[in-house]
């Protein structure tokens, strides 16, 4: 039996004036989980939401809230965001030197913890963290803004980390586990966000990504539970 993906509406992409109004929508048209993103005008040169607008956002849904943080010194966030409703925060490897400190505190706070690696960034420094995080997100264009095009050669940055994950040793509800279990529980979460349509998702599904963050390609979908569920029928190897 092949795994079912996840599909995650990005709301950066969706009305700004209505963001609760618009997770609820998600929310009745059937996502998987809500993806919030944070930015800083630092770390990338754009500013978005905090965490009012997480709070109001986590009062208006029941969606996972998967908040991925493009900021400097995200460990200074943490507390504010589990406050305002986070399930899951990601930040970047390339944000901080105190990565593993920061993965920790977060699973600590009983809250996932995701780390998002940049396009550019090197394959090399994945495998250090794959029993230490909960969750990859592996972009797919240059963090900081919507609409942007889909890099191609992430697919092999995909393709790696998938291999890794199966040849190794991986993180599953707080346990390690062993590679003779692997089969018997359900694939080690990988997303990826930039770009991502139900073709370019497809691509990536086939790699190894089981979480498709979409933004632009869904908000402007005419009707955007059949968006999702087309996203969804992408069906996961073996």
């Amino acid at each position: 039996m092949k795994n079912k993906i996840k599909v995650a509406p990005s709301i950066l992409a969706g009305d700004f004036g209505r963001l609760a109004d618009e997770a609820k929508r998600c929310e009745d048209a059937g996502a998987d989980l809500l993806h919030l993103d944070v930015m800083d005008g630092h770390f990338v040169p754009n500013l978005t939401m905090g965490p009012k607008a997480i709070a109001a956002i986590n009062r208006a849904t029941n969606l996972f809230l998967d908040v991925h943080i493009m900021v400097y010194n995200p460990f200074n966030y943490i507390e504010r965001l589990i406050e305002s409703g986070a399930d899951r925060i990601v930040f970047h490897f390339e944000a901080t030197e105190d990565v593993e400190e920061t993965l920790q505190y977060i699973q600590k706070c009983n809250v996932e913890a995701g780390l998002a690696f940049c396009p550019e960034t090197s394959n090399e420094f994945i495998p250090k963290f794959l029993t230490k995080a909960d969750y990859l997100l592996l972009m797919t264009v240059h963090p900081g803004f919507g609409g942007q095009a889909f890099k191609y050669d992430v697919l092999k940055k995909i393709e790696f980390t998938r291999k890794l994950i199966d040849e190794q040793r991986i993180r599953y509800k707080g346990q390690i586990v062993s590679q003779d279990k692997i089969q018997n529980i359900p694939p080690y979460e990988i997303g990826v966000d930039g770009g991502i349509t139900d073709e370019t998702g497809a691509l990536c599904v086939e790699a190894g990504a089981n979480v498709l963050i979409a933004g632009t390609y869904l908000f402007t979908q005419p009707n955007l539970s059949k968006g999702i569920e087309k996203m969804r029928a992408i069906e996961c190897p073996k």
